[in-house]
């Protein structure tokens, strides 16, 4: 039944089916003053609350709050739910303890990625996988010989983003007594209403912050806790669009944005292997076999990988956003996924995906084409770019315990 039901509500696509509302989605709308709302996972969602740039800067100078509630979200169960995600992910499960969180991947047999997520050992034979887009019938299939339960819990399980410098100040003044001794990937159960929430020391942002997940029922007296405690501390409610500035910055990628996962390419060459977006840190050769293993070490042993995902510093200041880049300003070699001008690093920066061995082993010489509006009029602009490593910024207070009040 709740294979259909996730199923039923992925594919309500008509014109005439409402978006879904998450459980803050009142607060968020009665805090709008922009109007401007988008479609993720099939919810309606803000691309902005009040104001891109403040909200951006809310992120990196007081604290934000982000519904984070469309994240498709699994409870996967049972004696063997460790043995079936070593089997199903590329990292090694059996390393991550109770309490702790992982990011990670996940393969086709033929090494290709489905998604990336984040894998919350919430128990022993516990877990809760987050992720981008609906898996659930891929996730059914390979659990075969596991004694392992698997289901859907996107709209029962309420989630916020709260992120900042100011973050861990907010919490504690929610009175949430004990969480600053959460270190980065960690997570613990907290008394909240008449039951739990649980908070992770997590986020997609590259700052000081964390994720709260609650029963539905519990999201808005959740969300008032946090808003009532933050009032003397900067917080904001802060749309997608802010928070994708932040984790440019932060150097992560998104699926089906900076690279397209294996079950939505249309052609074959779209198709990626982990080494090919940035992602070979996670894959654990050592670990029992996972699905896709033979497949990506052979095309390391073969040097058969045809892309790579790289940083870029582009000279100027006019983001390049889908930019076209060019070996000698003339080879196109590569496309641009997400670009910003910095506030925080006072740079020009991209993510791109390029043809090998342009941005791997050739890293000189590379351009991008730039079309600026100028006076009612695009104007042509080629600019040199170069390969820098991500995160293109670093904060400290990211990962400092217990954390700072700021």
């Amino acid at each position: 039944m709740m294979h259909l039901t996730a199923f039923n509500r992925a594919e309500q696509g008509h014109i005439l089916t409402p978006r879904l509302e998450t459980p803050f989605h009142d607060q968020l709308a009665a805090l709008s003053e922009t109007n401007d709302w988008y479609s993720w996972a099939g919810y309606k969602a803000p691309h902005s609350i009040f104001d891109t740039e403040l909200e951006y800067f809310a992120i990196r100078s007081t604290s934000a709050l982000f519904d984070i509630s469309p994240m498709v979200k699994y409870r996967i169960r049972g004696s063997d739910a460790a043995r079936y995600l070593n089997r199903l992910t590329v990292r090694d499960v059996a390393k991550l303890g109770v309490g702790r969180v992982h990011y990670t991947a996940w393969c086709d047999d033929h090494g290709h990625v489905l998604d990336d997520g984040t894998l919350f050992r919430l128990a022993t034979d516990d877990f809760r996988l987050c992720c981008q887009e609906r898996h659930l019938p891929w996730l059914l299939d390979s659990a075969g010989g596991f004694s392992v339960e698997i289901s859907e819990e996107t709209a029962e399980i309420a989630a916020v983003a709260l992120q900042g410098p100011t973050a861990f100040a907010v919490l504690e003044a929610a009175g949430f007594a004990g969480v600053e001794t959460l270190k980065p990937f960690q997570l613990a159960e907290f008394a909240h209403a008449d039951g739990s929430v649980t908070i992770s020391r997590t986020g997609f942002t590259g700052d000081l912050g964390y994720e709260l997940f609650a029963p539905a029922k519990a999201a808005l007296s959740l969300w008032d806790r946090l808003w009532t405690a933050g009032s003397g501390f900067g917080l904001k409610a802060i749309g997608y669009d802010a928070l994708n500035r932040a984790r440019i910055e932060a150097g992560f990628i998104v699926a089906n944005a900076d690279f397209i996962t294996a079950d939505a390419a249309l052609r074959a060459d779209r198709e990626r292997l982990p080494d090919e977006i940035g992602l070979d840190w996670l894959v654990d050769p050592q670990k029992p076999y996972f699905n896709g293993r033979d497949a990506i070490l052979r095309a390391r042993t073969k040097g058969t990988l045809k892309h790579v995902l790289v940083g870029l510093e582009i000279e100027g200041n006019i983001p390049a956003e889908g930019a076209i880049v060019y070996h000698r300003g003339k080879k196109e070699v590569g496309l641009v996924t997400a670009a910003i001008w910095s506030p925080l690093a006072k740079r020009n920066i991209a993510i791109a995906t390029l043809s090998r061995p342009f941005g791997a082993s050739v890293t000189d010489n590379l351009w991008v084409e730039i079309y600026a509006m100028r006076e009612l009029q695009y104007q042509k602009l080629m600019k040199r770019v170069r390969v820098v490593s991500r995160p293109f910024v670093k904060l400290d207070r990211r990962s400092a315990t217990p954390p700072g009040r700021f």
